[in-house]
């Protein structure tokens, strides 16, 4: 995807994923399954949530799916007790095709990754049955504004984050009319969105330092020329969040999505 990577180190997301793991839970909530759906886990990570996720569709079927081959290495590990109920699979959402429509699409931290949201909704839209739900969650609003500005702080000075000048990052943080406006664009009824504040406090400059590492922070070392020159911008950013207004926490803001393909099921 444009911007980012797309592998991840999925043995260190997965150690680290206890706030993703947080918010896919109050997603989880707010499905209210009859239990017997075909649910597409869209953008699975390494199956922590989706082993939770098939607990709610006991008489379903879930399959999981990931841009990254290290995330789905990993969450067919982490699911292997669970098949053939639940399948893994590498996939782009952007382009995605079922051969059967799902009645549940679930998604939890992922779509932000994904540039294109037009593009993105047009193709979960069609993996959906006539009355299937999309129940998504993602980054959105301000999310990360402020970490973003200490890398903008780190890059003016020093000449070896040059190439982070002027990038704004490779997400899409929408708002919660723009992303309503896209899933009603792409076809989807009783739409609803919204953006809440969900602040990840992390405690100290390591548990920081590693998470800005391997996850939020990922693309913006890979644009880096060596290491020298990412471990400048980790020291950077860890060393100017110590002296903020909210040491070592990350600005995560989430943008709630649902929305129902029309038509009866």
């Amino acid at each position: 995807m444009s911007g980012a990577p797309r592998e991840w180190d999925a043995a260190a997301y997965h150690r680290l994923s206890d706030p993703q793991l947080a918010w896919g839970r109050r997603v989880l909530e707010r499905l209210r399954p009859r239990g017997d759906e075909d649910v597409l886990d869209a953008g699975c990570g390494t199956g922590r949530l989706t082993a939770e996720l098939a607990a709610a569709v006991p008489d379903g079927t879930v399959l999981a799916v990931d841009a990254s081959v290290a995330m789905v290495e990993q969450a067919r590990r982490t699911l292997a007790d669970l098949a053939p109920r639940v399948r893994v699979q590498v996939a782009d959402l952007r382009d995605i095709v079922l051969a059967e429509p799902v009645d549940l699409i679930v998604s939890t931290a992922v779509f932000h990754h994904i540039p294109d949201h037009p593009r993105l909704f047009s193709a979960l839209l069609g993996c959906l049955r006539p009355g299937g739900r999309l129940v998504a969650q993602c980054g959105g609003g301000p999310n990360l504004a402020g970490v973003r500005e200490l890398v903008r702080r780190a890059a003016e000075d020093d000449l070896r984050l040059a190439a982070l000048r002027g990038w704004p990052g490779p997400w899409e943080f929408a708002d919660a009319p723009t992303a309503a406006a896209r899933l009603r664009a792409a076809g989807f009824a009783r739409v609803r969105t919204s953006v809440e504040a969900a602040p990840v406090p992390l405690g100290g400059p390591e548990r920081f330092r590693d998470h800005l590492r391997a996850v939020t922070l990922r693309s913006h070392l890979a644009r880096l020329g060596d290491d020298d020159a990412r471990a400048a911008l980790l020291d950077a950013v860890t060393d100017l969040s110590a002296a903020g207004d909210a040491p070592f926490t990350l600005d995560h803001w989430r943008l709630n999505l649902e929305g129902v393909r029309p038509g009866s099921g």
